[in-house]
Formats: C-alpha cells, sequence, structure tokens
C-alpha cells in the first residue's frame, strides 16, 4: 500500500468516526445520571456523607499496587546481591504486608455491610 492511500484511509476513517459521534444524541439517559460505582451522586451535594469502605479500600488497593513497584526488582538483585539477602529481604516484605492484610481482615475494615 503507498502512503498516499494509506493517509486517505486513516482521513476516511477519523471522519465516519466524527460523523457517527455527531449523530448520537446529546441528552443524557438514565445510565449516565445514576450515581457512580463508589457512591457519589453526579448531581446531588457535594458535602454529603460519604461511606470510609470505599477509601479503606482504595487505599489497601494502593498498598499493594506498590508491593508490587517492591518487589519488581528482585530478578535483578538476585544476580547483584548475595541470594540469601534477597531472599531474606523479600520474604521479610511479603510477610509483612500479609500480616498486614490478616490484621485488617479480622477487624472487619474488608466488610461493605456492617
Amino acid at each position: 500500500m503507498s502512503l498516499t492511500l494509506l493517509i486517505i484511509l486513516a482521513t476516511a476513517t477519523a471522519t465516519l468516526l466524527y460523523a457517527i459521534n455527531a449523530m448520537m444524541p446529546k441528552k443524557p439517559d438514565i445510565n449516565k445520571l445514576s450515581p457512580y460505582e463508589c457512591g457519589f451522586d453526579p448531581l446531588g451535594n457535594a458535602r454529603s456523607p460519604i461511606s470510609i469502605q470505599f477509601f479503606l479500600v482504595a487505599i489497601l488497593f494502593i498498598l499493594f499496587d506498590l508491593e508490587i513497584i517492591l518487589l519488581l526488582p528482585i530478578p535483578w538483585s538476585i544476580n547483584t546481591n548475595p541470594t540469601t539477602t534477597t531472599t531474606t529481604m523479600t520474604t521479610t516484605l511479603l510477610i509483612t504486608l500479609t500480616l498486614g492484610l490478616v490484621y485488617e481482615w479480622l477487624q472487619g475494615g474488608l466488610e461493605w455491610t456492617e
């Protein structure tokens, strides 16, 4: 395919998608006006009370996301440091995070209903 044909095809595709989007109805339906998954009402009062459980689960997600970032350099660390040091540090990190998760679970922090 020549470059000219690819440019024409890309322009036609973009124009077609833009035309389809322009013909779509602009009025939001009932699904777009419903509360978000986190429980916020998009059109309601911004100062309404919210459930702290949502934020607790979000913080736990961030914590375990950071755990993955801390565990990523392990293959390089095994090659540059003694294997026992790397294994000890990795095991310590995983045990600490697992104990924290178990504690949170036993305290009922992961329950959505009270």
